[in-house]
């Protein structure tokens, strides 16, 4: 997917660093993720997540919050009050971007910090909600913290490690970390919430996700990532959760309306890729691209694997079609179509070539399945195939007008 680096302003004066995940055809909506505890937004959930609801049409701003990755503040005197005040600065830079309502997703404290920032930002701005392995009450995150609490309760400031990094945390932090009644944040929310947790979650129990589910009000949802660890490090893992919150984000995004299907033929629009483009036609919608060795983004098949593609697709059509008709025991078809850019070579079997013009080809591979066919069905078959009604249009008299 195509990122854009951006910088985030807040109400506390110092820049948060983001990066959005574009699709790489048109943007139907918009969403925030909200990283981890003392994560960043490279951790892989957050990676994973965006760049899977950037496939689905849905750009996606990861960033840092205050004093972490290559955002500017003091990460020890923040705490979740400010956590919370970053991802409003964030949402909102989406909102002025964007113009529509989006989706909120957060991993871990990153999941309670936006389920307590959307009631903040207003039902009207925010289309859904979904946290990844989310704790139900705040306050637990002290308790993967590895110093004196205590002390730095009395003395103001002390060093701590989290997750084996050293910081510098603040009696102001450990406050705004514990006045915070979540659930009752979560119970006064009015939109669309999904939950995702692993019943295997060591950090943060499954009890969590049963706490934020019976104090939510529905439209709810819960998905078990059963053997998945909490920072969801295996790829396979991340993978799911955010082909899931894709899936599902789908339903409170939809599509806009200013993307009408076209009557006839297709439409073809440019997105946000070098190029990558959205194509339209009556009833579907996909994405074309180049490969990355072109500069492309690989988000979808090429101009070239489409004509393959539409020989390929009218010829097992075609085929299996007349079989059927003629009641021969067809199981199915195999066509591997290959384009050759330079068929000079190869084309004694031209009769007259124009001077200086390039001969290109299709090479079309057949496979025939179906141990009951004899002989003479599958030649009949494969003869069917030069009777497609895309090969007659490629090798007919063709003409591209175009007109704007």
């Amino acid at each position: 997917m195509p990122t854009e680096k951006i910088t985030i302003a807040t109400e506390a004066g110092h820049a948060l660093e983001g990066s959005i995940e574009l699709p790489t055809g048109l943007v139907r909506g918009a969403a925030l993720f909200a990283h981890c505890f003392t994560c960043t937004k490279q951790s892989k959930a957050a990676v994973s997540v965006a760049r899977a609801l950037a496939s689905k049409g849905i750009a996606c701003l990861r960033f840092d919050f205050t004093g972490l990755g290559g955002s500017e503040g003091d990460f020890g005197r923040a705490g979740f009050a400010t956590d919370v005040a970053d991802l409003v600065a964030a949402a909102e830079t989406l909102l002025d971007r964007f113009a529509q309502p989006i989706l909120l997703v957060g991993h871990s404290l990153g999941g309670a910090a936006v389920l307590a920032a959307a009631n903040d930002l207003g039902s009207e701005k925010v289309a859904a909600i979904a946290t990844i392995g989310a704790p139900s009450d705040v306050p637990h995150v002290l308790q993967r913290i590895d110093g004196d609490i205590e002390a730095i309760r009395k003395e103001g400031e002390g060093e701590v490690t989290i997750g084996g990094r050293d910081f510098a945390l603040s009696r102001d932090f450990l406050e705004k970390v514990e006045n915070i009644d979540l659930l009752e944040e979560v119970g006064r929310l009015k939109r669309p919430l999904l939950f995702l947790h692993s019943p295997t979650d060591d950090v943060v129990g499954i009890e969590n996700a049963s706490a934020l589910f019976g104090a939510a009000k529905h439209p709810k949802s819960f998905v078990s990532l059963e053997g998945a660890d909490h920072l969801l490090l295996e790829q396979a893992d991340a993978q799911f959760a955010a082909s899931v919150i894709a899936a599902w984000a789908s339903r409170y995004i939809p599509m806009r309306e200013d993307w009408p299907m076209p009557d006839q033929g297709v439409v073809i629009k440019t997105g946000h890729g070098k190029f990558g483009t959205e194509v339209h036609t009556k009833t579907h919608r996909f994405v074309a691209d180049e490969p990355k060795s072109y500069g492309g983004d690989d988000s979808g098949p090429t101009p070239y694997d489409l004509l393959n593609a539409a020989l390929g697709t009218c010829t097992a059509m075609t085929m299996k079609m007349y079989a059927d008709k003629k009641g021969w025991p067809l199981e199915g078809v195999t066509v591997q179509v290959t384009h050759e850019r330079n068929h000079r070579d190869e084309c004694d079997h031209v009769e007259a070539m124009k001077e200086g013009r390039q001969m290109q080809a299709l090479n079309r591979r057949i496979e025939l399945h179906g141990d009951a066919l004899d002989e003479g069905q599958r030649r009949k078959i494969v003869e069917i195939a030069d009777k497609c009604p895309v090969h007659r249009t490629l090798e007919g008299d063709l003409h591209v007008h175009t007109r704007s």
